[in-house]
This record gives C-alpha cells, sequence and structure tokens, in this order.
C-alpha cells in the first residue's frame, strides 16, 4: 500500500482507504463530472467533502493539492508510475481517470484527439459562459441594473447550445454512438442551466432538442444519478 502521508490534504481530510483513488470536491457541474466518471468506470475511490460554506478550498491543506483552489482534485495511490499521483483540473482528471481505465475515450488516435477537442470546448466555452449565466441570473450579479453584461453571456450561452444541437443532430452522443468523456464534461453544465441556476427559460433551452434529448438520455444513466449526489452535502439544519 502507498503511503499518503506525504500529502498534507491528508492531514484534514484523513483517508480511511488509502488504496484507492481520493476524491476532494463538491456536487458541483466540475465536481460532479469526476465522481461520475469514477461510477462509470467502476475504478474504487473515496470521496472527501469540500465545503464552499467553510473556505475549505482555501486551507492551506487544499492549496497544497491545487494551488489555484478549485474543486476537484485527486490523489491516485496507483499512479503510472507505482507511486501516488496528485491531479487537479477536471479535464486533465477524466482525461488521466479514462487512459487508467482504458474506457469512455476512443482508442484510435484520430477518435482520442477528436473527442478531447470536444473536451476543451467544454473547458474553455460551456463552461466559463454558462458560470456567467448563473452568476448574472442567479447570484449577486441579478442585483445589476445594466443588463448589458448578462445579455453577453445569455448571447454566448446560446450559441454554445446551436453548436452542440448541430453536432448531436445525428449522433447519439457527442462523438456518435460511443458515450465519452465528452458527454461527461458537458451535460452536467446543461443540467446546472436547467436546475441550480434556474435559467432554462433565460437561455431558451427547451428549443435545443437535441441537446435536451441527450440531457435526457444522460440523466438516465445509473452511475449518473449516483455522481450527481457525491460527495453528499450536509444536510441542512
Amino acid at each position: 500500500m502507498n503511503d499518503l502521508s506525504d500529502y498534507p490534504i491528508t492531514k484534514k481530510w484523513p483517508a480511511e482507504h488509502p488504496d484507492k483513488i481520493q476524491l476532494y470536491s463538491l456536487p458541483t457541474p466540475n465536481g460532479v463530472k469526476i465522481s461520475i466518471m469514477l461510477e462509470e468506470t467502476g475504478l474504487p475511490y473515496e470521496p472527501h467533502l469540500v465545503r464552499f460554506d467553510n473556505n475549505d478550498q482555501l486551507s492551506p491543506e487544499f492549496v497544497s493539492l491545487n494551488p489555484n483552489n478549485k474543486i476537484p482534485a485527486i490523489i491516485d495511490p496507483h499512479g503510472p508510475d507505482g507511486k501516488p499521483l496528485p491531479l487537479f483540473e477536471s479535464g486533465a482528471i477524466l482525461i488521466y481517470l479514462a487512459d487508467k481505465a482504458r474506457s469512455l475515450i476512443p482508442p484510435d488516435a484520430p477518435g482520442r484527439y477528436e473527442t478531447i477537442q470536444w473536451l476543451m470546448f467544454q473547458m474553455s466555452g460551456v463552461g466559463p459562459m454558462f458560470g456567467q449565466v448563473g452568476f448574472f441570473n442567479k447570484f449577486a450579479g441579478k442585483e445589476y441594473e445594466d443588463k448589458r453584461p448578462r445579455d453577453r453571456y445569455v448571447a454566448e450561452a446560446k450559441r454554445l447550445l446551436g453548436v452542440l444541437d448541430r453536432r448531436l443532430a445525428a449522433r447519439a452522443w457527442i462523438m456518435g454512438d460511443a458515450y465519452t468523456i465528452a458527454d461527461i464534461a458537458t451535460f452536467p453544465w446543461i443540467n446546472v442551466l436547467n436546475t441550480f441556476y434556474e435559467a432554462a427559460d433565460l437561455v431558451g433551452l427547451a428549443h435545443y432538442e437535441q441537446v435536451m434529448r441527450g440531457l435526457d438520455a444522460f440523466l438516465a444513466r445509473p452511475a449518473v444519478i449516483r455522481g450527481l449526489d457525491i460527495p453528499k452535502r450536509p444536510k441542512a439544519a
């Protein structure tokens, strides 16, 4: 068994099962990418809740693992060289886990890079833009009298949804018949528009029929149902 005691994060979140992948996360769109991926692949893991209401992500222990103080992050006790591997950034973690499990990414080079291309589309476009829509619709941004910033991000969200809708028009999933990390990265962000951000009407989500079809298929997967609630948030007092 590999020793994880050299990692300060394990002092704040002790590993009960140090032989398993340690996941430090919260069930946000970026966080559930990894819990869903782990549930889909069956890789053994131990989740740890990083509470934003306690500013856990700013703690020295967490920052020792991710200097960018964002979830998710992992430590794999059985890395590629047989030693523990710490890793942050959800896209990088998805690629790593796909390679480790030999699953959910095409084995051929052209298919692999096309999948990574769509993963980067989510990382660089869908996530940041949908997050801004959420800020301006539900959080502090909704108090701004000037609606031009909100409208800019709504327009960009609609454009990105159009790109996805056209991509899915002749495909079951983003890459075709095969479900991949591109879907695991993208659909949690579409789901959050429809749920937590309460922005479905604002972006006209129902008009993107292929996106909604894909979202319904995604949300019906047992691993997705489980992963969307991992790590479990604390119950309200």
